[in-house]
């Protein structure tokens, strides 16, 4: 008789494709593709985005999956020139519209030639935080004509010079984030904004540039977002250009944080100028919202859905005059303003009732009271932000619990709340995202309530140091869907608990600092069991020796974050962790007194070419040879120096040996 899966490949490929694209989980679709040859095939005509993470795999991947519109290598160790040139150079994915290469340090301008000759269709390429990245760089994908999307955000070597030959080759462009890119001036943004007249998103944030650069951008007939964020040199002047129905009257997002020359004026000529504007966050501008300003935002009439004034003066007339314009809001954020009281967020909410997000960080004044009004107010409530609000109790969480069905995500980070609290919140089915950092009252019988919301994707216990082992257990067994946990010295956890949290199989990001009672059995079982772990936190994890970190060597494959600081490591595992781990990008590594100098130089170089940042103390700038800093920093990597003291119980350790 034949095998079952030799009925496979009798069935036509566009059948399997169907098959395939039925199944939405990523692990169930790489079971399909290992089920026989034939669906394996049908995978690789259907897929069309791809996410590469080892360099030495990347090749053999574009050539199996030759129909992918989009790639991501924001997460690729070690990607070069050489890489990224055999890769796409010769033409492999002709149908590549999307690339990410973000953080990709190692990638200069011969790669990128190589992959705008090789995939002339894109139009979308994000080169964010890569350092190396310079004019000469940006000058290659202007040669990408129908290039639509181009990010740039953190490359420091991009100046007027290279922004020019992005303008004038790339006319069609409609997004472009040039975030941090100091050498940018108005001048550069002028010639932009005379060349790019289809820009519908730009972020120009923390350029030095001046209102001459807001003049420009007003010219921009279809530009419907624009982030400006920490411009210091915009002032109101600069927005008053924006009131004019001559220019540009399409804005939908505007974005003018803690730009501290803007003041409410320059606000209302935002307004005045666009009736259509949807969203406005002006966060740690000014400390005075006048009514004037806020009662224009009743010209909004076309669906105006947010505002974030984050750090100003909101007393009760200011959010009844929001409240009366604004009574579609969705999103309102509130975060360390003065004058946030029960009455006026009860007026607020009163007319609101479509709000989805609400962000009272650090409104000390806040009680009860008011989560009453929100719980009875807002049905839709999805996030709800309560961090420091340290009034309230659960008596008001069981009327959000209640009332709020669809809520998502909540903060209550030093709220100091206690069991009750978590059980009222259980009740919200939806939960994805929970904050419980610095309540020391939360014990595991609060986390067995917590344990019924299945979708909780993250959960941060920072500091509750009345959770245990068994809270662990409950999780385990009911938060399946875990991807990032903070357990930072929630010193009453043991290796038991990490055999808990070792069943959390979608678990991605896991913060273990100051765990004490942890050992090396522990974090091997973490690394047997939690596959796909990328970030590990195991600062001043005292008990954890060598064998943990063998551990982690050996099973912890996708690592590409650990932090490994005040730990007991020897030099030997030193150099073979880092050597093993094959994704790691960003390692930290502060006084590990049992690894000599000599220890350190080994380690580095075996991994010279995967990290994008470190960190060390500053007693190893001088120790370290300078050669091989340049070789990192040549590479990419950002080094970052830090100067703390060897803690009292670390003094006894072996001293590093003298200079050979």
């Amino acid at each position: 008789m034949a095998p079952h899966h030799a009925h496979i490949t009798v069935l036509p490929v566009d059948l399997l494709i169907y098959i395939i694209d039925r199944v939405p989980e990523p692990a169930d679709r790489k079971s399909i593709r290992l089920v026989s040859r034939a669906f394996h095939r049908a995978e690789c005509l259907q897929r069309r985005d791809l996410n590469v993470i080892r360099r030495e795999a990347l090749g053999m991947l574009i050539r199996c999956y030759g129909a992918i519109e989009s790639l991501d290598l924001s997460a690729c160790a070690g990607l070069d020139d050489t890489c990224l040139s055999a890769a796409l150079g010769g033409g492999a994915a002709p149908g590549l519209r999307k690339v990410n290469l973000s953080r990709a340090s190692g990638v200069r301008w011969r790669g990128l030639a190589a992959m705008v000759r090789g995939c002339p269709r894109l139009e979308s390429v994000d080169l964010s935080h890569c350092v190396g990245v310079g004019d000469r760089e940006v000058a290659v994908l202007a040669m990408l004509a129908g290039l639509k999307e181009l990010r740039l955000d953190k490359c420091l070597g991009v100046s007027d010079v290279g922004l020019a030959k992005v303008a004038v080759g790339c006319p069609g462009l409609e997004k472009l984030r040039i975030k941090w890119c100091l050498e940018i001036s108005d001048l550069g943004i002028k010639l932009l904004a005379n060349k790019c007249q289809n820009l519908k998103f730009l972020d120009i944030s923390y350029l030095l540039v001046t209102n001459k650069s807001l003049h420009s951008i007003s010219t921009l007939g279809r530009l419907e977002v624009l982030k400006m964020v920490g411009c210091y040199y915009i002032t109101d002047d600069g927005l008053n250009y924006f009131n004019n129905e001559k220019n540009c009257n399409t804005l939908l997002s505007v974005d003018v944080s803690r730009c501290h020359n803007v003041s409410a004026f320059g606000l209302v000529s935002i307004i005045e100028g666009h009736k259509s504007l949807r969203k406005l966050k002006a966060s740690d501008c000014y400390v005075d919202l006048p009514l004037n300003c806020l009662s224009k935002l009743g010209m909004l009439t076309n669906g105006f859905h947010t505002i974030k004034v984050d750090g100003s003066e909101v007393s009760e007339p200011r959010l009844k005059i929001i409240g009366a314009n604004c009574k579609g809001l969705t999103k309102i954020g509130l975060g360390k303003c003065k004058g946030v009281t029960d009455e006026n967020i009860s007026e607020l909410v009163s007319n609101c009732a479509d709000l989805k997000t609400i962000d009272l960080t650090c409104c000390h004044d806040v009680t009860d009271d008011s989560l009453i009004a929100i719980a009875n107010s807002c049905k839709k409530l999805e996030s709800l932000l309560l961090e420091s609000c340290s009034l309230i109790t659960d008596e008001g969480l069981v009327y959000i619990g209640i009332c709020c069905p669809n809520l998502q995500e909540v903060d209550l980070t030093d709220c100091d709340l206690d069991d009750s609290a978590l059980e009222s919140l259980s009740r919200c089915s939806e939960l994805m995202k929970l904050k419980l950092g610095l309540c020391p009252s939360i014990t595991d019988d609060g986390l067995d309530y917590i344990a019924k919301c299945e979708k909780l994707q993250e959960l941060d216990l920072y500091r509750c140091t009345g959770i245990g082992d068994d809270g662990l257990a409950a999780l385990a067994y009911g938060c399946k869907k875990i991807r990032k946990l903070n357990l930072c010295y929630c010193t009453r956890i043991s290796d038991q608990g990490m055999k808990y949290v070792s069943c959390l199989p979608e678990l991605k990001d896991l913060e273990l600092r100051g765990l004490t009672q942890v050992t090396s059995l522990g974090i091997v079982a973490i690394a047997f069991g939690c596959k796909n772990l990328t970030e590990l936190d195991l600062k001043r994890c005292s008990a954890v020796d060598d064998l943990g970190f063998l551990g982690l060597a050996r099973y912890a494959i996708n690592l590409r974050q650990i932090n490994i600081s005040y730990c007991n490591i020897s030099e030997q595992v030193l150099i073979r962790l880092l050597w093993n781990l094959r994704c790691l990008q960003d390692v930290k590594l502060v006084h590990l007194t049992h690894v000599r100098k000599e220890g350190f130089m080994l380690a580095l170089r075996s991994c010279l070419d995967k990290l994008k940042k470190l960190k060390l103390p500053t007693i190893l700038k001088d120790v370290i040879s300078p050669a091989l800093i340049q070789i990192l920093q040549d590479k990419g990597c950002r080094i970052r120096w830090v100067d703390k003291p060897i803690p009292f119980y670390m003094k006894d350790s072996p001293p590093s040996s003298p200079d050979p």
